[in-house]
């Protein structure tokens, strides 16, 4: 993956100008919970060289490196700027921003209530398996899986094709929400087996409010901001950043339909 890497121009001298391209990663970048093509990371680093470039995803910080980098490589020297847990922690230029605390915003008991209902609920399921790691709590949010976190590539693959005939997913966030609709939360479904639980806004937009700032760093005013993601479905974890008035939004197929959507628009 050490093609990823490289020496690019500073912000303010890209040719292509305030312009930043920003990603999702399952399955906009990556297979899901799998690392980079060589094929991505090189059309990845020659974007770079004509405008800026971003991740985004709601997964923490650790998995972006997992997925993106190696561990000679880190994640946050192959992207301008680096949004985990939708920009709760973000990195620009490999420095850390300041972050914010779901726990902190929510307070403890609204969250004991919202995860002993969870455990309450999975337990109660009936699927075909269940593995280990229900709830994996993040700095900006939880994550949910019915499954649980720990199931193998395989597992997670066929949970995916039983969940789309039974809509595991899609009925549990709407029990969720009915049951928590005074909390201000969001429940987003994203990736193949989990969803997301975080305060109203604290989706992927929230990453904007950094790429807005970089006027104050650098100068440079990103009036147009392309975001590429495959859950842009209602009810899909890119599909508020993907219909926002300050985006141009493009929808995926897979890593390999990214690439060719940017040698379309970009000519990488």
């Amino acid at each position: 993956m050490a093609q990823g890497a490289g020496v690019y121009p500073p912000l303010e001298e890209r040719p292509i100008k305030n312009t930043i391209c920003l990603f999702d990663v399952d399955e906009t970048l990556t297979p899901s919970r799998r690392a980079a093509s060589p094929a991505m990371l090189q059309t990845l680093s020659s974007l770079r060289h004509k405008c800026a470039i971003g991740s985004v995803g709601g997964s923490d910080f650790i998995k972006q490196q997992e997925q993106l980098g190696t561990p000679a490589i880190p994640v946050t020297s192959l992207f301008d700027f680096c949004f985990a847990e939708n920009g709760l922690t973000a990195y620009r230029l490999g420095q850390l921003l300041a972050s914010t605390s779901f726990i902190s915003w929510l307070g403890e008991d609204k969250y004991k209530q919202i995860v002993n209902f969870c455990l309450r609920y999975i337990s109660e399921l009936d699927i075909p398996i269940k593995r280990g790691t229900f709830i994996e709590f993040r700095n900006g949010m939880i994550n949910v899986s019915p499954i649980g976190r720990n199931a193998s590539l395989e597992e997670r693959i066929e949970f995916t094709a039983y969940d789309k005939q039974h809509q595991i997913r899609e009925k549990f966030v709407e029990e969720l929400r009915s049951r928590f609709s005074r909390f201000g939360l969001t429940f987003s479904i994203g990736g193949q087996i989990s969803f997301d639980v975080f305060p109203t806004g604290w989706d992927k937009t929230y990453c904007l409010r950094h790429i807005k700032a970089e006027k104050d760093f650098s100068g440079v005013d990103y009036t147009t901001i392309h975001f590429f993601g495959d859950k842009t479905h209602k009810g899909g974890n890119d599909y508020e950043i993907y219909i926002d008035d300050r985006t141009v939004g493009h929808a995926v197929e897979n890593p390999e339909d990214t690439i060719r959507q940017l040698k379309d628009l970009f000519g990488v």
